[in-house]
């Protein structure tokens, strides 16, 4: 198992450099010097109220500097990656708080063997200075079923109990009311992890490691072993198991959860799940809660306490009063403290609305008759022409895309298929090319179903009040600019405008007097595919190609031999 890859100066340095990064960036705080301590820049607004002091090992972030301003923490001390903070670091930074006129120090530690020591021994030192500091000790996690003499590791709840101490102490609260309160408030909380991946310490191999079909549920925040592994679930399937363990009778560190009960729901992106995860997650967790009857009084979505890049999630629930709710919602400066609502969480929302259509995009009549049977033949000409070489445009795709354009286009194909059975199609050029783009743009997807619904509805408003030959030149022209102008392509680029534009070059010779539509037509056809055949040798100016040296394309570009092959079903459709 190899070391993975960081993006750091240096293993030795990292914890460092983020807290300096962290300063840099935020005036409102201020490195303790010779210390791995961050505090408020505003120490002098903390005279005669409760100062709070929190930290541990790094690799946690935004935990737990990010935690620092008016109304959370007055500071924190850090040690290295996973490593608990030196006491002589802890003991300065009691010391900057209590000189700075503090009413007291509270400690807020998770439940670590490492925290607890350092932490306490500190405290023990500032007391025999005279100082006035309490310890609360944080274990919200609902892992294991049975008593662990160590007790319950400190998880991401602990940040909620930041926010409640610090409300609190911003209003003026003594410390033996901030310790009475936080201290209830972290009883009634509970916190599990659910992990995809490991994570890895920079400089070393990863933690553990999980097979790829695995996920490994109530692991802590540096990779400690779970209560479980499992194949992997759907994200519905996943939080139902989470809040069923957390909430089991059975379970000796479970959270009492009755119907009727409020909480604070917490949704922690463990570091490494994207945001689309973790959102898909946050709303099962409240589908699932309101389903047990759960009032959901706020949610918090977000990276509050990460555990480095691992790819997993926590959920951490507080039983809340309207009172603990208050002291949730209390204004804060910490950056890391969500912009949060003073609402509900709910799945129940109404929707706005869908808006009314416009007068030029009401549903169209159909038509009857030989022009309907002929546009019926043309579009199945076409339908049966994308279908039949599928694969085709895949291969040439893989060479410079995602190897997709055969499926994009076989979509379209199915679902004009799907159309012309549901209903005859109408025969009104305008009326047709503007109900194709509507069909495109919703069902064929990819840049292709907005570059031809584009084109479609361009080249429909020629045709609303005339149809005569000259007018389709004229709707060719249109769609083009189109296309030009919102795809920023342009011929040459190597991209379907090269057959497009090509045959449009052909079809000018509708504008003559006496034209022939199917001899033109044919010209302009032929005209398509020697430009699509060009492409071949064509350096990309747009478009996924566009990133590939033009060495390494050595196929035409798909997009371009999918519309001259579509130019050419329209022709046989027609002669047919």
């Amino acid at each position: 198992m190899e070391v993975p890859k960081k993006l750091v100066n240096s293993v030795a340095g990292c914890a460092d450099d983020a807290l300096a990064g962290l300063v840099a960036c935020n005036p409102g705080l201020r490195l303790l010097q010779g210390h791995r301590v961050v505090l408020r820049a505003d120490l002098v607004a903390i005279r005669d109220r409760v100062a709070l002091l929190s930290g541990g090992g790094s690799g946690h972030e935004p935990a737990h500097a990010g935690y620092i301003g008016k109304g959370m923490l007055t500071g924190v001390v850090a040690g290295a990656v996973f490593t608990s903070p030196a006491v002589g670091s802890i003991l300065a930074a009691i010391r900057a708080v209590t000189q700075a006129g503090a009413a007291g120090t509270l400690l807020i530690v998770k439940n670590y063997t490492g925290d607890r020591l350092n932490f306490g021994l500190a405290l023990e030192r500032a007391r025999a200075e005279g100082a006035d500091v309490r310890m609360v000790v944080v274990g919200d996690d609902s892992a294991f079923a049975a008593p662990k003499k160590a007790g319950r590791r400190g998880l991401c709840g602990t940040v909620l109990i930041h926010k409640v101490a610090g409300a609190l102490a911003e209003a003026g609260a003594s410390l033996n009311e901030i310790v009475e309160r936080v201290s209830a408030a972290a009883k009634a909380m509970g916190t599990l992890g659910l992990s995809l991946s490991p994570c890895s310490v920079p400089g070393s191999k990863p933690t553990f490691h999980l097979a790829g079909d695995e996920m490994e549920l109530g692991l802590g925040i540096h990779g400690e072993a779970g209560v479980r592994r499992m194949k992997v679930l759907p994200a519905d399937e996943a939080v139902e198991t989470m809040l069923a363990h957390m909430t089991d009778p059975s379970n000796a560190s479970h959270l009492p959860l009755s119907p009727g009960a409020s909480v604070v729901l917490v949704v922690n992106n463990l570091g490494g799940l994207s945001c689309l995860e973790l959102g898909i997650v946050a709303g099962a967790a409240v589908r699932c809660l309101e389903s047990r009857g759960i009032h959901i009084a706020r949610a918090l979505v977000g990276s509050f306490m990460t555990a480095l890049e691992m790819a997993g999630v926590s959920l951490t629930l507080m039983l809340v009063d309207e009172e603990l709710v208050g002291l949730i919602d209390a204004e804060t400066t910490a950056v890391a403290w969500p912009n949060l609502a003073a609402a509900p969480a709910t799945s129940q929302r109404q929707e706005v609305p869908a808006p009314k259509e416009g007068p030029g995009t009401a549903q169209c009549e159909t038509s009857t008759g030989p022009g309907a049977a002929r546009v019926q033949l043309v579009l199945e000409r076409v339908c049966s022409t994308l279908l039949d070489m599928q694969e085709k445009l895949n291969e040439l795709d893989r060479e410079a895309g995602d190897g997709d354009c055969g499926h994009t286009h076989a979509r379209a194909a199915q679902a004009i298929q799907e159309w012309v059975r549901a209903r005859p199609p109408p025969a009104a050029p305008a009326q047709l090319l503007s109900s194709l783009a509507d069909l495109l743009l919703e069902k064929m997807g990819g840049s292709s179903g907005v570059l031809y619904g584009l084109f479609l509805t361009a080249a429909a408003q020629p045709l609303l009040n005339r149809s005569d030959l000259p007018t389709w030149a004229d709707a060719m022209d249109a769609g083009i600019e189109a296309m030009q102008r919102y795809g920023g392509a342009a011929p040459g680029d190597r991209t379907m405008l090269d057959s497009l534009c090509a045959a449009a070059q052909a079809l000018h010779a509708l504008r003559s007097p006496g034209a022939d539509l199917l001899p033109v037509l044919t010209a302009a056809v032929e005209s398509a595919e020697a430009a699509a055949e060009a492409t071949r040798h064509m350096e990309a100016g747009a478009g996924r190609a566009s990133y590939i040296g033009s060495a390494q394309l050595l196929q035409p570009d798909p997009g371009a031999v999918a519309a001259a092959a579509v130019l050419r079903a329209v022709l046989e459709g027609l002669r047919s």
